[in-house]
């Protein structure tokens, strides 16, 4: 068969980088021929990927390795407490049981909506108000206006300066 050529040196990069974007294979698995191939493919998604991330805010959030990307950047901005709140409302809509969903709710608000919450959100006096008092009948939707706000927040500050981020930079570069 013709020749495979190693994956060039940026795709390592890229791929030390976003470890998750190309996954590794499980042990005692040889990589041959048709592995190179995959590795290559899975990277030029990725690389793609990596570029959509700038077309909106959504397409960062829709990406499972643009929403790691992103809360990396976060971290050293002491700030991921907005996406891992806005991430707990996610999983928090999707839950189906009435005592399951009391439960949630109540310790996402003690994380990240209560004053002096370990894990506080920036969410104005009215809004953590409106919070509080949805939390006595408990439905899918009772975070709505708190995550609307904390997603707002990322979108117009956050997310800017990842796109500008050195790190963010350097993915684009080698895509």
């Amino acid at each position: 068969g013709p020749a495979i050529l190693p994956l060039p040196s940026r795709a390592k990069d890229l791929k030390t980088r976003l470890g998750i974007l190309l996954h590794k294979p499980e042990p005692g698995h040889r990589i041959g021929t048709s592995s190179k191939l995959q590795l290559g493919s899975r990277w030029r998604d990725s690389s793609r990927e990596v570029l959509e991330w700038r077309e909106s805010f959504d397409q960062l959030l829709k990406s499972k390795s643009g929403v790691t990307a992103f809360h990396t950047f976060l971290k050293t901005e002491f700030s991921e407490e907005n996406l891992d709140f806005w991430l707990a409302c996610e999983d928090f809509k999707k839950t189906r049981s009435k005592t399951k969903l009391a439960s949630k709710a109540n310790r996402i608000f003690e994380e990240f909506v209560q004053s002096e919450a370990p894990r506080e959100v920036n969410i104005d006096h009215e809004t953590r108000e409106i919070t509080r008092k949805n939390l006595s009948g408990a439905t899918s939707a009772c975070f709505n206006e708190a995550q609307a706000k904390t997603r707002t927040l990322m979108e117009k500050d956050s997310y800017p300066r990842f796109l500008k981020s050195a790190s963010y930079q350097d993915m684009t570069k080698q895509a």
